[in-house]
């Protein structure tokens, strides 16, 4: 039987669950289709999805039609847990992307069909909800092919649209529109369709999956998920145009870890797709990053809620594995999988998380280290020195929620901080640093680096311009593999980015230099070099879409201007006008609030993280200083070796 890992994507509220439990429907997975507004739907079984309404984390179904079994990963909505997504995408063969009909794309319908597109992973298009008035078929298509792609391929035309009475069918000049489509990618199409020849229809079906395959062509479909209408015709399409998982059993190991979560019984279970290789109970796995192996003491396959031994994950497979104590989210066992990760996800906001009580913040920081394991973007961050735990977050949903997932889940009460905006800096200038680090002996380790500033979004460059007899390779590695927490915190507290390090120049005893002593010695170096070059501070930026009754357009321009916002001129159609805008995060944290207010809930308010740019004089705020600083010479090496022996 044939596998397909299939992800179900949208923007919140278009729908996409819904469709999910359709699916299983039709494949006789479950005998009745569950609803979100009650709670009873197969993937969001967590109970905080079940009282909200919303897709927290992704969650797998397995579904067959036919010879093929489906893999389906349910996928969150809401633009505060795209850290879910980021990674289910990794493991998909397929997509169906799910549009509303009345709302059209939306921002994180850009934002997901740019990563499909990054990925090149194969896509269909549902627009869903043709039942709801207001729907605007023709519009939603042409903007479709405005903003995601004009190789459209309609496979179908609804009747009554925006009526309860809507119906879906095939469309009329399918075929003629098909053979149309293909022949732009399909020599051989393109002469027959010149030429007004025939063509058998399985030549032509083969034509359209391989378009799909290779991304030259996206059938859309049409459905209400809610009546069911079209969910009969988008499964089958789905098995028609969508590729299956390829890869062998008796290859090198692949495999992606996708999502982590805690079993109170069983322990850690890691949700993975293999790309090559198997995965057998019993088996030992190496772990990333040289951490040795474990072995795996139990399999799974999960469909919802309910999971069955399954004791071997084949490849092309998804399962859970039990016993990989080490393995994060996001983590890749054995060799590099074919398709990376896309990022998605920029936790914008940091908080400080308080136990209600404080004898229980052992038990609170243990709780979000785990939770930090299941959500890398997370970080946690401890700080010994006045105890206190940090976490990263995409937003204040995510914050709502994870206050009510620690409480069910570990029985703790929890309350956060104010978010506060996460600041960068970056270097101003090109700038050398040295560290000199003779004494205590013993020791001996010499590093001097260059920074120089580099392009927004370039990250960290690191580069080596000594040759090992000046020193040695593997302590121009530890230098390399200094750099990253070094560049935690610089001169203004902030995280430093941006930046072209070059290691210079270096030296070694033969005989006082300890393992470590260029681990000691990177950090001094990298403070100094950022000093001497004076850093600016960064801020991360949105661009956002505001739509609303005409009557609110001078008010809404009059506070982009106070939140130091760029704007675009509206557009006007039919007494609401669209706007859209870059603002810092900083003072538009608390719009969206004030702007559904405003508009009595019925504007239209989409953001999207735009990337870092320099901060005004006079704006911004510096961060204390975390933990030990480098630059406090006599202290840092105390500290660095003892926290290092």
């Amino acid at each position: 039987m044939a596998t397909m890992n299939l992800g179900i994507l949208a923007h919140a509220d278009a729908g996409k669950t819904t469709v999910t439990e359709q699916l299983l429907l039709l494949s006789g997975s479950i005998r009745r289709a569950g609803s979100v507004d009650e709670g009873t739907t197969q993937t969001d079984w967590m109970e905080v999805e079940r009282r909200r309404g919303i897709s927290v984390r992704a969650a797998a179904a397995v579904l067959a039609c036919g010879d093929t079994r489906i893999q389906l990963i349910d996928t969150p909505g809401h633009v505060d847990f795209l850290g879910e997504v980021e990674r289910s995408l990794a493991v998909l063969d397929g997509a169906v992307l799910v549009v509303s009909s009345v709302e059209g794309v939306q921002a994180q319908t850009r934002v997901l069909w740019r990563a499909l597109e990054k990925m090149g992973i194969p896509v269909l298009l549902l627009i869903n909800k043709v039942d709801r008035v207001g729907c605007d078929l023709p519009g939603v298509l042409e903007q479709l092919r405005q903003e995601c792609s004009p190789h459209l391929l309609p496979v179908q035309e609804v009747e009554g649209e925006g009526t309860e009475d809507c119906r879906v069918f095939p469309a009329k000049r399918f075929r003629e529109d098909a053979l149309a489509c293909a022949a732009e990618y399909d020599d051989e199409l393109a002469e027959a369709y010149l030429e007004d020849r025939p063509v058998e229809p399985e030549r032509l079906e083969k034509a359209l999956r391989d378009g799909t395959a290779q991304r030259k062509l996206f059938p859309v479909l049409f459905g209400s998920a809610k009546k069911g209408v079209g969910m009969e015709e988008l499964l089958q399409s789905i098995v028609a145009y969508l590729p299956t998982a390829s890869g062998r059993d008796d290859a090198p190991l692949s495999a992606v870890v996708y999502q982590v979560d805690h079993d109170p019984s069983m322990g850690k279970a890691a949700h993975l797709r293999v790309f090559s290789g198997c995965l057998k109970n019993r088996d030992s796995v190496p772990l990333p990053g040289g951490q040795g192996e474990q072995k795996i003491t139990q399999i799974r396959r999960f469909s919802g809620q309910k999971a069955v031994d399954v004791g071997v994950i084949h490849s092309g497979e998804i399962g859970a594995v039990y016993g990989l104590s080490g393995i994060r989210a996001g983590d890749v066992i054995g060799q590099a999988p074919p398709r990376g990760f896309c990022r998605l996800a920029v936790p914008l906001l940091r908080v400080q998380a308080f136990p209600a009580d404080p004898e229980q913040l052992p038990a609170l920081t243990q709780a979000l280290g785990e939770l930090s394991q299941e959500d890398p973007l997370l970080d946690l961050e401890w700080i010994p020195e006045s105890r206190e735990p940090h976490l990263h977050i995409t937003g204040k949903i995510q914050l709502e929620v994870l206050e009510e997932v620690v409480r069910e889940r570990y029985g703790l009460s929890v309350r956060f901080s104010d978010p506060t905006v996460i600041y960068k800096e970056t270097p101003a200038s090109a700038a050398e640093g040295e560290e000199v680090y003779l004494a205590p002996k013993p020791c001996w380790a010499i590093v001097r680096l260059l920074v120089e500033p580099l392009p927004r979004g370039s990250g960290i460059v690191f580069e080596s311009a000594i040759k090992e007899k000046e020193l040695p390779y593997r302590y121009q590695n530890h230098v390399r593999q200094s750099l990253p927490q070094a560049l935690k915190q610089g001169c203004r507290g902030w995280e430093v980015t941006d930046a072209k390090f070059t290691l210079i120049g270096g030296q070694h005893h033969h005989v006082h230099t300890h393992p470590l002593d260029f681990f000691v010695a990177t950090p001094v170096a990298v403070q100094r070099a950022l000093v001497n070059s004076g850093t600016i501070l960064l801020e991360p930026m949105v661009r956002v879409t505001l739509s609303a009754s005409e009557e609110l357009l001078g008010k809404v321009i009059r506070d982009l201007v106070a939140m130091r916002g760029e704007f675009d001129t509206p557009v006007l159609h039919k007494g609401l006008f669209t706007l859209e805008a870059t603002l810092p995060v900083s003072t538009s944290l608390d719009y969206p609030v004030v702007f559904r207010s405003m508009t009595s809930g019925k504007g239209i308010y989409a953001s999207e993280f735009l990337g870092y740019r320099e901060c005004p004089p006079g704006e911004g705020q510096d961060a204390p200083r975390r933990g030990v600083d480098p630059l406090d010479h006599a202290k840092w090496i105390l500290y660095a070796r003892s926290a290092m022996q």
